[in-house]
């Protein structure tokens, strides 16, 4: 349709805007020219996401707006991007939050703006690049290049213990990732090709496939994370910066969550089969425990930060479950919980910003003083115990219904997460907004500014839209979801032949 490459500028144009922010002379009064440069470019980027979803052919089951062009010379590598219907929504979830991100760290971000925004702004380039990869050692490159941009995000801007987060975060995530990268040569080895299309024609043996299947597992398990390697989350959620925490929780979990999708079940479909029932060992594990140890926590970002590896449990859970309904609650669950962890992110921002403390504790009674930020904070929290209308229900409960069909047992545990989502966000809305008044200094902290509230309106209304109207998303995905599940099945029923012959 477009002769010019639309994904490709989408990808590079927030690379563009860092690169002119960068020679832009940062003092007293240009501060607000890079405010301005970051916030504009990430706008633009957006808008060329919608575009793409707008001119999308919800009907294909192929890629679209495919771009392929020749990398190395001497080797079979291409830079291969495109679209369908499960990366497109990722590629709005990231392009949506990070003008976001800008606006809630204009003025919170008061040292080294200049490097703040270019950070960001590269974040947002790897992030796409990513999600429209469809080669795995280009996929494999922006999924590592996000750690560069983050780390430098939570080591500069992040609290007390920002160092050794920030190096905490680095190291799990990359040796995690280590092992991917030995199978992606693997893969060209056994092949020939990294090239995600050609690979789910050739149909890699079996005999790999386990093996295989466990290096992707163990980046992939770092990255969402999975219990019991989800340990450095709470620390990193802790120390980043509001902005940070943000895009860590709606977007950088869900690149393993997408990894799990795109290549767990479409390249390793007898691997992802056999292993099944570890996933859903680990998965139930994360989201009973973690929602337990969410139960004792006194401060409110650690405890948003193991909901998210018990909410992302059950993003686990549809996926291996491989049917329709599991498959889309789970893609549907993450988009949800991207713009739920975002919003209790920033909701924790704005009190921190005006009192400087992150434990429940020093809270109470807000209700009194701050009826605004009462209003949309109990708006998050119902959405993230999944209350029907609001898109948080209707994630997890396709993925119930998916799972339910696979593994009754798995379904009843599962459930029981939702319970404590309940118990521990009610929980700490309640000691928040209602609880006894800690100080008297509470008493003078101010509502919701205008740009806070356009900020919270925005996610208040998709979360709520998504929530009653969620067939907007099932009209892109259904077709993407059939092929992959088509895809599977013809895969398994291949080598169960081959086992016979």
């Amino acid at each position: 349709m477009f002769d010019w490459p639309l994904i490709s500028v989408t990808i590079f144009l927030p690379f563009l805007g860092a690169s002119i922010i960068l020679f832009i002379k940062e003092d007293e009064f240009s501060s607000a020219n890079i405010k301005w440069a970051a916030l504009f470019t990430s706008l633009g980027t957006f808008i060329l996401s919608c575009f793409i979803w707008f001119i999308f052919d919800s009907s294909q089951n192929s890629y679209q707006l495919v771009e392929k062009y020749k990398w190395f010379s001497d080797f079979n590598f291409y830079y291969h991007v495109g679209v369908d219907g499960i990366s497109l929504f990722m590629i709005l979830l990231s392009t949506f939050l990070t003008p976001l991100c800008i606006l809630a760290s204009w003025k919170n971000i008061k040292i080294r703006i200049k490097e703040y925004m270019i950070s960001f702004l590269l974040l947002e380039t790897f992030m796409i690049g990513m999600f429209c990869s469809i080669d795995i050692l280009l996929f494999y490159i922006f999924f590592e290049a996000v750690l560069i941009p983050m780390f430098l995000i939570i080591g500069i801007w992040g609290g007390e213990r920002r160092v050794y987060s920030a190096f905490k975060f680095f190291l799990y995530t990359l040796l995690g990732s280590v092992l991917m990268l030995v199978a992606i040569i693997s893969i060209y080895w056994i092949t020939g090709t990294t090239d995600v299309i050609k690979l789910l024609d050739i149909r890699i043996n079996q005999d790999y496939q386990y093996l295989l299947w466990l290096a992707f597992f163990s980046s992939f398990a770092v990255k969402l994370p999975m219990w019991p390697v989800h340990t450095w989350l709470p620390d990193a959620h802790v120390e980043a910066p509001t902005a940070g925490s943000v895009i860590l929780a709606a977007i950088l979990l869900k690149m393993a969550g997408y990894g799990f999708i795109r290549f767990s079940l479409g390249l390793f479909p007898v691997a992802s089969d056999y292993f099944s029932s570890l996933i859903f060992s680990l998965s139930v594990i994360a989201i009973i425990y973690t929602s337990l140890v969410a139960l004792m926590q006194e401060d409110m970002k650690k405890l948003i930060a193991y909901s998210s590896v018990a909410h992302m449990g059950f993003v686990t859970i549809g996926i291996f479950s491989i049917t329709k309904q599991g498959l889309e609650g789970s893609i549907i669950q993450m988009i949800s919980h991207g713009l739920i962890s975002a919003a209790l992110f920033l909701c924790v921002g704005v009190v921190y910003d005006r009192y400087h403390s992150r434990m429940i504790s020093s809270y109470g009674g807000l209700v009194n003083f701050m009826p605004k930020y009462a209003l949309v904070f109990m708006v998050f929290t119902l959405a993230a115990l999944g209350l029907p209308g609001t898109s948080g229900f209707v994630g997890e409960f396709l993925v119930l219904v998916g799972i339910f069909k696979k593994n009754i047992l798995v379904a009843v545990l599962a459930s029981l997460g939702v319970i404590f989502a309940a118990a521990y966000m009610l929980w700490l809305y309640r000691r928040v907004i209602f609880g006894k008044i800690a100080s008297a200094e509470i008493k003078t902290m101010p509502d919701l500014n205008k740009t806070e509230m356009y900020i919270f309106a925005s996610l208040v209304f998709l979360i709520i839209f998504l929530g009653i109207y969620p067939q907007l998303l099932f009209n892109t995905l259904d077709v993407s979801i059939n092929n992959l599940i088509e895809n599977y099945e013809a895969n398994i029923i291949f080598h169960s032949a081959q086992i016979n012959n």
